[in-house]
């Protein structure tokens, strides 16, 4: 099984809250259908679409209930237009070809994404990859791969989230605390030492 450590979890947290802007959300949104040799092979399969009125019901719901984390959860979704989320469990290790994520990253490896992130780990030969779209000064995608000798999941999000929402969340709701200062000149984020 995939173990994913506290860098790999947040990182998908902060994907999970999405990034984006409306004009070209849908540029952000990988073509998972280049997947289907991975789904012959794989002994389980999770596939998780939350957009349209899914995650319109889920904005509406925040909102209402009586709770000030809802609230923030809800406010942090708002600007969300889809999670996507593939992952791959094979029976044994090295039952795929990395050349069948290949395709993925192939569409990640153009001037339109950054990758942000990448983590290599020589137990269970775990690989991360980060990548984020922008959009003038805004992000309008994300994805990340984690792939080990069993398991390869992908997530992708499209949308838009307010980072001094997902700071404020932090060291709630299972929620990682981040301790993230002000740059007061420039107005950007900046980790603490």
């Amino acid at each position: 099984m995939l173990t994913i450590n506290k860098f790999t979890g947040f990182a998908i947290l902060l994907l999970a809250f999405g990034f984006g802007s409306t004009a070209v959300a849908q540029d952000a949104k990988l073509h998972f259908e280049k997947l289907s040799l991975l789904e012959g092979k794989a002994r389980d399969v999770v596939e998780v679409n939350v957009d349209g009125k899914l995650l319109e019901l889920a904005k509406r719901v925040t909102t209402k209930i009586n709770d000030e984390d809802a609230r923030t959860v809800g406010q942090a979704i708002s600007g969300l237009k889809g999670i996507y989320v593939r992952v791959f469990n094979f029976a044994e290790p090295n039952q795929y070809n990395m050349s069948d994520v290949d395709e993925i990253r192939a569409e990640l490896n153009n001037p339109a994404w950054q990758k942000v992130a990448n983590v290599r780990s020589k137990k269970n030969d775990q690989k991360v990859d980060i990548y984020t779209m922008f959009t003038g000064d805004q992000m309008s995608g994300a994805a990340v791969i984690i792939s080990d000798d069993k398991t390869v999941a992908l997530v992708n999000v499209v949308g838009i989230i307010d980072i001094d929402t997902l700071i404020e969340m932090s060291g709630r709701m299972n929620i990682p605390k981040m301790d993230i200062e002000r740059d007061t000149k420039t107005n950007a984020v900046k980790p603490e030492n």
